[in-house]
């Protein structure tokens, strides 16, 4: 699994807010940090802070709008992260996979 994962990007997805924030310009297109703070139990400067870590790792772009940013997804690097993802899903499929066999064997040998 080594390589597949990019830590930082999947350190910001980790935080709930950020994952809500994501879910909410995915649904309306874009966002500053003043109009999601609206729909989040969180103040506009921590807004602003989440949107500057989901920036670093490439997830939305901030383009200037007056005195805000307007933010939007990058759909290349949410394409990224999930194929990422479905990557690590599969690895933990056969993992799983490989453990059932083990107990059944396990019991299959017990049964002698």
């Amino acid at each position: 699994m080594t390589g597949i994962v990019d830590d930082d990007l999947w350190s910001a997805i980790g935080d709930p807010t950020r994952r809500r924030m994501l879910d909410l310009l995915l649904a309306d297109g874009e966002g500053t940090a003043t109009t999601l703070s609206e729909r989040l139990p969180v103040t506009r400067q921590a807004v602003a802070r989440h949107l500057s870590v989901l920036d670093r790792v490439g997830l939305v772009h901030g383009t200037p709008a007056g005195r805000e940013r307007r933010y939007r997804i990058d759909d290349a690097q949410l394409a990224r992260a999930v194929a990422q993802l479905n990557a690590v899903g599969q690895t933990w499929d056969a993992r799983l996979q490989r453990i059932k066999r083990i107990a059944e064997a396990i019991q299959h040998s017990k049964k002698k």
